[in-house]
């Protein structure tokens, strides 16, 4: 089996490479910054939003991770043309070479300005906080469109905090861990249809649900709350109504739009 990983130079390809290794699975990494491959992988020096270049990296490929795009706000026109564009160049080309099956990196932020509760489905429609979120809401719409329109199977990860740890506070209730992301993944290539599913750990303080997660066969196995003694300790308990604990997309929703972060 072949996979492309687009955006394979970034922070999150990063910690799911290795993770996704294994006998009989070739990763063939897709980034504008060259890459260097290690056992069972391939390297792409492409831009995502070059249609020559990636329907030439689709070939011989099963399935799709697409990673690729800015991870943070950006003026605009860079947004519409990375993440938006590129996004739609991506499932193209994939469309074109045959393969059926695409995961999708989403993010909390499409769905930003919703605000937190309690066991939050994935179903919550778009609410974007930033360009960036923006961009997230249509790539769940393109993926929506290409499975209804050409049978592909997708799935949109609305991914929260994955790191190695959370970094603050707010993150014992987004964390996804490394690991558990990676099983996300996994689970996310076995599925079929078209699903929105939150990318998070089983968080003791989360606020998403689970639901969506367990429909695909996605059974995280870590809990942030171990880190939360210590994190409590140096930062606090925010405030109720602080952006970062009443809203979805926390300091995103007040951070100067379309400016680079």
């Amino acid at each position: 089996m072949r996979i492309l990983m687009t955006g394979a130079a970034g922070r999150v390809a990063a910690m799911l490479r290795p993770r996704l290794s294994r006998p009989g699975r070739t990763m063939r990494l897709l980034d504008i910054t060259p890459t260097s491959p290690g056992d069972r992988e391939e390297a792409v020096t492409a831009d995502v939003t070059d249609p020559a270049a990636v329907r030439e990296a689709m070939e011989g490929v099963d399935a799709v991770l697409h990673f690729g795009g800015h991870s943070l706000e950006k003026p605009w026109a860079d947004i519409l043309h990375v993440n938006i564009h590129g996004t739609q160049v991506v499932l193209e080309a994939a469309r074109q070479a045959g393969v059926t099956r695409v995961v999708l990196a989403s993010s909390n932020h499409a769905v930003g300005f919703h605000p937190r509760g309690e066991q939050v489905p994935a179903t919550l429609p778009p609410r974007p906080d930033t360009y960036y979120g923006v961009s997230k809401a249509a790539m769940e719409a393109l993926g929506s469109l290409y499975h209804d329109r050409f049978g592909m199977d997708v799935v949109a990860l609305r991914i929260g905090t994955c790191d190695e740890r959370p970094p603050d506070v707010r993150a014992l209730s987004t964390w996804l861990s490394p690991g558990d992301c990676a099983r996300l993944v996994e689970a996310a290539l076995a599925a079929t249809g078209f699903h929105i599913v939150w990318g998070i750990s089983a968080n003791t303080r989360r606020w998403w649900s689970l639901d969506e997660g367990h429909t695909i066969g996605y059974v995280p196995r870590d809990d942030a709350e171990r880190f939360a003694p210590a994190l409590i300790a140096e930062h606090g308990e925010p405030g109720p109504a602080a952006p970062a604990h009443a809203l979805l997309g926390g300091e995103f929703c007040v951070r100067e739009l379309g400016a680079s972060w």
